[in-house]
């Protein structure tokens, strides 16, 4: 049987490493939940715009993109008898996954392959679970074994109707999504980090959303160092499961405002 495993990033494909699982190994690095996006991800138009932001984003060079996310994206065109899909809780994870659901439904036949989602939102006796990257293999194994659940034809479908949303940027369109829909299927966790975008889509009387909100506040609170920042973010707000980087972005706006200095 061929199986593919597609990882959430870099840090779970180490530990992965030392999982007795067999498969190829696919590690998906865009992050979705940021940037600009367009309702079908399999166009060129779609990854161009992507790699134009991510380059001017990120100081990213073309090369290195189209070497660690356009390449692999092609093992998505081997024939796979299953795809496991290991996306987390949070908003960062939860739209990655969509991305990567709604990429293989406009490619591939609902028939095959079978796909399946192992999507933690917690591991037993790890208090302040952060994601699945300080997991050990032998960790990982006991997700794969415990919480693997097979997606149907539904959750595809799903999953294209919230990417379709989540890409207009409109927060009455998400509203009403989240108002009308009441069933999740398999996409436990999606409701709960699509809320969290809601909250994030709009802006108050000064021109700033609930992202840049928040890291004034943390830094008005005497936390004036990039470090500090990030900790302070992620101990109440890790449910948009942001990276250094991504807080960086909204940090970058605020300083562009001169609403902040920072000391590093």
């Amino acid at each position: 049987m061929n199986i593919l495993h597609i990882l959430n990033g870099d840090a779970t494909a180490s530990s992965f490493e030392d999982t007795g699982l067999d498969g190829d190994v696919m590690v998906w690095r865009e992050i979705l939940s940021e940037g600009p996006l367009e309702d079908n991800i399999t166009t060129g138009s779609f990854w161009k715009s992507r790699l134009e932001w991510i380059c001017e984003t990120f100081g990213e060079t073309p090369e290195r993109y189209q070497q660690k996310v356009l390449d692999p994206l092609t093992m998505l065109d081997t024939h796979y008898d299953e795809i496991n899909l290991w996306f987390e809780f949070d908003l960062h994870c939860q739209v990655n996954m969509l991305g990567v659901m709604t990429y293989l439904k406009q490619k591939t036949d609902l028939s095959a392959p079978a796909i399946y989602l192992v999507c933690p939102d917690g591991y037993p006796g790890k208090e302040n679970f952060r994601g699945m990257g300080e997991l050990t293999g032998e960790e990982l194994e006991y997700l794969y074994d415990n919480i693997r659940i097979q997606l149907s034809g539904f959750d595809l479908i799903l999953a294209e109707e919230a990417w379709k949303v989540y890409c207009s940027h409109d927060a009455g369109n998400l509203k009403n999504y989240l108002a009308k829909t009441d069933f999740w299927g398999g996409l436990r966790c999606l409701k709960r980090a699509l809320e969290a975008q809601l909250v994030r889509l709009p802006l108050n009387q000064n021109g700033l959303n609930y992202i840049e909100e928040k890291l004034l506040a943390i830094y008005n609170a005497d936390n004036k160092g990039r470090a500090e920042i990030h900790r302070a973010f992620w101990e109440t707000e890790k449910i948009y499961g942001m990276g250094d980087m991504e807080i960086d972005i909204y940090l970058r706006l605020l300083k562009n405002k001169e609403l902040i200095t920072l000391q590093s």
